[in-house]
């Protein structure tokens, strides 16, 4: 059953990264170049700029490529360009992130040692710090976006880090659902452990959209029938 879930997840990670016949191929121009402007890319593939950003900042929350900002020579005033570069294949092996047994052993060993309401507030804070990580990486020099584009992110961007998460919405309100969680029976043993899940969801609004109210609603952990973090 276990073998089962990573599959799924592995399949989702990838779909989401790369089931776009031109993000692929924007891709393999990455790997070709040493490093690209969404100007570039959009005269490449006769696509309108902001479509080529967004194929660029789809393979970054994935992981698969990276960014820096930087001011052409003899640009003069002005703000820099961002560009874009595919990661080391060692950095991108189009999987989500492997749980490592060893580490989640120490980190419960750890979060049952603090025990009580403050392992909690710990696993959410550790959440948070690196999902803000993930938010900064994903779009450092555009601002604040839309609160819809925002959980599309952090869709993607959990995806990729192994939860095959998707977008629900129920009367309005936004939420994101996480059909899988790389903690494996860790998770179920302390459940606690799904306040990182919402920390990452906190972190990476606060960094997105300015916005981190998330609150876990249910978690497969506690019993329930899925993973819920509503927004």
């Amino acid at each position: 059953m276990q073998n089962d879930l990573d599959f799924s997840a592995t399949v989702a990670a990838v779909t989401s990264a790369f089931g776009d016949r031109t993000r692929r191929e924007v891709f393999l121009f990455l790997r070709s170049h040493s490093e690209v402007t969404a100007a570039e890319v959009a005269t490449a593939f006769g696509l309108h700029p902001n479509v080529a950003r967004h194929h660029l900042e789809k393979l970054v929350s994935a992981g698969h490529a990276e960014t820096r900002l930087a001011r052409p020579a003899n640009a003069g005033a002005g703000r820099p360009s961002k560009h874009y570069r595919a990661c080391p294949m060692e950095q991108s092996e189009l999987v989500p992130a492997v749980r490592n047994d060893l580490l989640i052993r120490l980190l419960v060993r750890s979060l049952d040692e603090v025990g009580g309401r403050r392992a909690e507030e710990l696993a959410c804070e550790v959440g948070r710090e690196y999902g803000k990580q993930l938010g900064d990486a994903f779009s450092p020099s555009r601002g604040r976006r839309s609160l819809s584009w925002a959980v599309g992110a952090v869709v993607d961007a959990l995806t990729a880090q192994g939860f095959a998460a998707r977008v629900d919405c129920e009367d309005g309100s936004l939420g994101v659902v996480a059909d899988h969680c790389p903690f494996g029976g860790a998770a179920d043993a302390y459940p606690l452990l799904c306040a990182v899940e919402r920390g990452m969801v906190q972190g990476m609004l606060a960094a997105l959209a300015g916005h981190d109210n998330a609150v876990t609603v249910s978690s497969k952990a506690r019993g329930d029938s899925v993973c819920l973090t509503r927004i």
